[in-house]
């Protein structure tokens, strides 16, 4: 159901947003400063009125999220445009090295009275979880997932810290 353009707020820079990398805390304007910074993981932004978009310029290349007019766009990466050639990569990446152990340990699997007969099995596994650890790690380091900011929320909703 698409939302009303009558509630819709314009972004301007002494207001108070919800934080688009953590999305726990806020950010607001920085006293003395031409900047914004979120009040939980400390990130600092800088602000474009006319484009209604912030950036944080804290990583190389910085990542750009637009005002909707309700909530921040997806993070985007400025001069990149990441699209289904990187996705099929990332597929191809996890799964071939898994497919091609897995297969090996299909056709030539070991007798099953000796004392390791268990590793190919293993070993299959452990590079499918591998190789997809590489790539939720490549993603969380290039869109600047926060999460040990994320981390202290679940402490500070759960257990009350």
């Amino acid at each position: 159901m698409p939302r009303s353009k009558i509630l819709t707020t314009s972004f301007h820079d002494q207001g108070v947003y919800p934080c688009p990398v953590c999305r726990v805390g806020k950010i607001s304007h920085m006293p003395l400063m031409e900047a914004m910074s979120c009040d939980f993981c400390q990130q600092i932004f800088t602000a474009n009125v006319e484009e209604q978009q912030i950036k944080m310029p804290s990583r190389q290349p910085p990542l750009i999220w637009h005002w909707n007019g309700f909530n921040w766009t997806e993070a985007q990466i400025e001069g990149v445009e990441l699209g289904w050639g990187y996705v099929i990569a990332a597929v191809v990446f996890v799964l071939l090295p898994t497919v091609l152990i897995g297969i090996v340990a299909y056709h030539f699997p070991p007798h099953p009275e000796t004392p390791l007969s268990w590793v190919p099995y293993v070993w299959t596994a452990l590079t499918f979880l591998l190789h997809l650890a590489i790539i939720v790690w490549l993603l969380i380091e290039v869109y600047q997932i926060p999460v040990g900011a994320y981390w202290r929320a679940i402490q500070q909703r759960f257990l009350g810290r």
